[in-house]
């Protein structure tokens, strides 16, 4: 009776859940099988196989016979909090920031994406006269607060502590009476076939739902987030309008968003 009221407790995660647990596991063992994945995780053989053909296209692994491998030019690093995030290439973010920040008119009603470049696109609005903001990022609202001549709009929504962006229903919702000119979307990973991805589900859900409402998808980035996947996409590469990156970009990856119709702002590294 004990070991079945046991099973009845044990929580069996959801299907991302489950898959960033699966990407744990390659990183700390390389492999993983089938059977075992699914004893752990109380599904079927075929539930595990759909999760590693998955991760097999997001260039995350590849498929063995019983299993899979780890895919080591394509393995998704762990997501760093905001405040190690803000910590990195400083210099750089506000060279990007001050590109993006020139291309905000009077007029303009823009999406600014929660992060850390995004945050510093934001310092940089005190400035900028009658334009509307809104914005998921909490760090993002807080240094719009002395920009007197932005309308600040909230997506509200439940907050992730560990990225203080908001997310959820409410903040999805929040996006449909609305068109907005631009939106600057900071990416967690890039890839000219997978597109631009993100650690989180949640998200991405919201970052796609930014991306419907804006005319032109602006893309803030520095040049280590190419050639990377993360588990979760947001959009197709062609889908972005500008990207603006630094001089490190790798040159298959400019001439390739080139190819692709993207505009490609070049920062200088410092």
């Amino acid at each position: 009776m004990k070991s079945a009221e046991a099973s009845v407790d044990k929580r069996i995660p959801g299907t991302s859940e489950r898959r960033e647990q699966i990407i744990q596991r390659l990183r700390q063992q390389g492999s993983v099988q089938v059977n075992d994945l699914a004893t752990t995780f109380c599904v079927s053989t075929v539930t595990i196989r759909n999760d590693l053909a998955f991760l097999e296209k997001q260039g995350i692994a590849v498929r063995a016979y019983g299993g899979a491998l780890i895919c080591d030019s394509h393995t998704p690093s762990t997501e760093p909090s905001v405040e190690d995030k803000s910590s990195l290439n400083i210099a750089l973010k506000r060279s990007i920031a001050r590109v993006a920040a020139e291309m905000i008119l009077p007029g303009h009603r823009v999406i600014l994406d929660s992060g850390t470049t995004t945050f510093e696109i934001a310092r940089l609005m005190r400035q900028h006269n009658d334009v509307i903001a809104m914005t998921n990022g909490m760090n993002v609202a807080n240094a719009l607060l002395e920009a007197e001549g932005v309308e600040l709009l909230m997506t509200g929504g439940h907050l992730r502590r560990q990225s203080q962006s908001f997310y959820g229903d409410q903040a999805e919702q929040s996006l449909q009476n609305y068109h907005f000119d631009m939106l600057f979307l900071g990416v967690d990973a890039i890839d000219l076939e997978r597109g631009v991805s993100t650690h989180n589900e949640d998200e991405a859900r919201l970052n796609r739902k930014m991306c419907e409402v804006a005319e032109r998808i602006i893309v803030v980035t520095d040049s280590s987030k190419f050639n990377r996947s993360s588990l979760h996409k947001i959009i197709d590469t062609p889908r972005i309008h500008t990207i603006i990156v630094d001089e490190g970009i790798p040159d298959e990856s400019l001439e390739g968003l080139r190819k692709l119709g993207v505009e490609v702002v070049l920062v200088k590294q410092q």
